[in-house]
């Protein structure tokens, strides 16, 4: 590698602040950073609190700065002393260089400029204007009018522009060895065998436009019993726990809810030992796709670039003319895009991913999508 200002950057601050699934997507940059130095790196995470628990088990980081920033979504009231005391803590740190990850629509220039007031001297972003002072390096987002990038592509791409790559492109996830054993305890414990095939459901997510319908869950539930004879355990939040409760009033008797009940290494573990997942687009999707266990995505198509990273998967939707809302409610109010997906199409893709594959991964995940 060439000798730049980048390559001889030790301490480099990596700028997330979103949810669990957005870091995962950052975790294969995290890796080409990382690997990418002219010495070990040390990489820290300046993220939402949220945010904080999936950052403590990616392995490329080696410390978490939580932050809740005032100009992301949900954000909360702040003071300008605190956004200060946040800048006045990043320069105690001394760090060497920062990069910011952003999706197409947020701006990085909030917080390109803390890190400008924190002294760090290296700043890099994708930015759709002209930053000046406040990048030092920057590549001007060609997204969405010019072409639209899974959002790990994206990643990997910015980190790219300053030399940094890696062979190992996958999403990062560490199960920790006390998870896993209590993974396989529960597992045991409610008389489900390894050997045999059953399915985790992760009905829940933040937006309800992501949202598969109650009632197919319900229908679903009762199909994999039935055709396939298969355990079901059903994971999601305490705030998810009513929507779970009526998914599993309509189940099989051989249906387990977990919801409000794991830790997120706990949830990681059960991912881990699937033999596969059915979820909506959303968080644990990416996790399943971090530890590589194959998952039926639900997809509702507010936008295309979060499908299942390099990991075997079906992404089921129903093309409807208003694709790509970005929204978090369905503003056609009729959900078409997974209201359409029959309960039958998704136990076919559960029923084929539980047929083990001797084809390589693809490149991308968009190889897999049903339409």
């Amino acid at each position: 590698m060439t000798t730049t200002p980048w390559s001889q950057a030790h301490r480099i601050l990596c700028v997330r602040l979103d949810y669990m699934g957005d870091v995962l997507m950052c975790t294969p940059a995290l890796r080409a950073l990382r690997e990418s130095g002219d010495t070990p790196r040390h990489l820290a995470l300046l993220t939402a609190p949220q945010s904080v628990a999936v950052a403590h088990h990616i392995p490329e980081v080696n410390e978490v700065i939580p932050y809740a920033a005032p100009w992301v979504k949900a954000s909360v009231q702040q003071s300008p002393a605190d956004t200060l005391a946040m800048a006045e803590l990043l320069r105690s740190a001394c760090f060497d260089a920062a990069v910011i990850f952003t999706t197409y629509s947020q701006s990085p220039l909030p917080a390109a400029l803390m890190c400008q007031l924190a002294g760090i001297p290296l700043r890099l972003a994708h930015c759709h204007e002209n930053p000046y002072q406040l990048l030092t390096h920057w590549v001007a987002d060609p997204e969405p009018g010019q072409v639209i990038r899974h959002e790990v592509r994206r990643q990997l791409d910015l980190v790219a522009s300053i030399g940094c790559s890696s062979d190992n492109e996958r999403l990062s996830f560490r199960v920790d060895a006390k998870d896993a054993d209590w993974a396989a305890s529960w597992l045991h414990l409610s008389g489900i065998d390894k050997a045999r095939a059953w399915v985790l459901l992760h009905p829940g997510a933040t937006a309800s436009s992501r949202r598969y319908p109650i009632h197919h869950w319900g229908r679903l539930t009762a199909m994999l019993a039935e055709q396939l004879g298969c355990a079901i355990v059903i994971t999601g939040t305490a705030d998810e726990a009513g929507l779970i409760d009526t998914i599993c009033r309509a189940a099989p008797a051989n249906t387990h809810s977990l919801a409000g009940k794991l830790s997120l290494g706990q949830l990681g573990a059960l991912i881990e030992a699937a033999p596969v997942m059915v979820a909506n687009n959303t968080g644990p999707a990416h996790l399943a796709a971090a530890v590589g266990t194959p998952i039926v995505d639900l997809y509702a198509l507010t936008n295309p670039q979060h499908t299942p990273w390099q990991v075997r998967s079906h992404v089921l939707f129903h093309p409807v003319p208003c694709r790509n809302c970005y929204r978090s409610v369905c503003p056609e109010a009729h959900h078409d895009c997974l209201e359409k997906v029959a309960p039958e199409r998704v136990l076919a893709a559960v029923v084929d991913l539980l047929t083990p594959s001797v084809a390589p991964l693809p490149a991308t995940v968009l190889a897999g999508v049903d339409a």
